[in-house]
């Protein structure tokens, strides 16, 4: 991550967004000390969901195996674009995703090329399954890009990403690294992303050996989260360092001290492709509705009585909240983190 952190500093900092990251962060740790919610600033970093579409049918996903329940679309540009003037001065990073496939949405590369211009740090994570021109993506002013690719034959790799073509996305890949080498461009830096499963994890010393010869900027393996039982049997590793869960009886949980914290509520939430907020990630169907971006600022639901009320039911106890039990916050969901370069 140092190289990633050295590149957000670059293009990121100014006086104010050091500052409301300082607030954010501080007003964090003075609210698990007080055991009450206190919120200053504005989030330092923001997911913004341009779509929850998604081109592949991966069986863990909810967009993928068709249990995400609320309504589906794509972020318009001037949603976009209204979102990025409120909060251009003092945020630092935009998140480019959430549910769905991003490049999907036809005015993505649009809105990456918007938020660069202001100075935000872009990171997205896509199937690349689809792709506009690597020419197209180094224009925009892409910062970083996270590539799930998750086997290395077409057998393996379809296990998870179902409706996904293996030789597709190593092209993709290939095809942005080559873009790259010939605009003589450090952006995006290319993470390959490997969730370690049953099934895959035979392959991990030849995912390695590949990530190098391709040329990527990191290779990443990183853990998968199940939800059932049944999910135990069909995707979780045989090998427990490739596990964040402990298996007992049958069944399963978390490996790391369950907290009653969660420091994506000072700092990082999610719009979601209609203006409709996220308290978090993990709050895939908006259960906990805090408000619009359409109806009020970000600003005004940030600090508003429905995410106080939230905030304040994490202090006291997180566990009564079905989408935190299964919520790594604070934990490391990587198994190995490389740099493929200088190797």
């Amino acid at each position: 991550m140092l190289i990633e952190n050295l590149n957000i500093i670059r293009k990121c900092f100014t006086l104010k967004r050091l500052i409301n990251a300082i607030k954010a962060y501080l007003s964090y740790g003075v609210s698990l000390i007080l055991k009450k919610p206190i919120v200053w600033g504005i989030p330092p970093i923001l997911m913004i969901e341009p779509t929850n579409i998604c081109n592949l049918k991966c069986p863990l996903c909810p967009s993928g195996n068709g249990s995400l329940k609320r309504k589906k679309g794509y972020m318009e540009f001037s949603l976009f674009k209204k979102l990025i003037d409120e909060i251009k001065e003092k945020t630092s990073m935009v998140v480019l995703w959430n549910q769905g496939e991003p490049f999907l949405n036809k005015e993505f590369l649009r809105m990456v090329k918007y938020a660069s211009s202001q100075k935000l740090f872009t990171l997205v994570s896509s199937n690349l399954n689809i792709m506009p021109s690597a020419e197209e993506i180094i224009d925009s002013g892409l910062d970083s890009i996270i590539v799930s690719l998750d086997g290395v034959t077409q057998e393996t790799y379809n296990q998870y990403r179902v409706n996904g073509s293996l030789e597709k996305v190593m092209e993709n890949v290939k095809k942005l690294i080559k873009a790259k080498k010939k605009a003589n461009s450090k952006i995006p830096y290319i993470r390959w992303q490997f969730l370690v499963m049953k099934h895959n994890e035979n392959e991990i010393s030849e995912i390695r050996r590949l990530a190098k010869e391709i040329g990527v900027d990191k290779l990443e393996l990183k853990s998968i989260q199940i939800y059932s039982k049944e999910d135990i049997e069909n995707f979780l590793p045989k090998n427990p360092k490739y596990r964040r869960y402990n298996i007992s009886d049958g069944d399963f949980e978390l490996k790391f001290t369950f907290k009653n914290r969660c420091k994506r509520l000072w700092t990082d939430p999610v719009v979601n492709w209609n203006g409709e907020i996220s308290v978090c990630c993990f709050d895939k169907d908006i259960q906990f509705k805090v408000g619009n971006i359409k109806e009020k600022s970000l600003q005004s639901i940030w600090k508003n009585s429905a995410f106080q009320k939230m905030r304040s039911g994490i202090l006291k106890n997180r566990a009564q909240f079905d989408m935190c039990r299964n919520c790594l916050e604070g934990a490391k969901l990587r198994i190995e983190e490389k740099s493929m370069k200088g190797k």
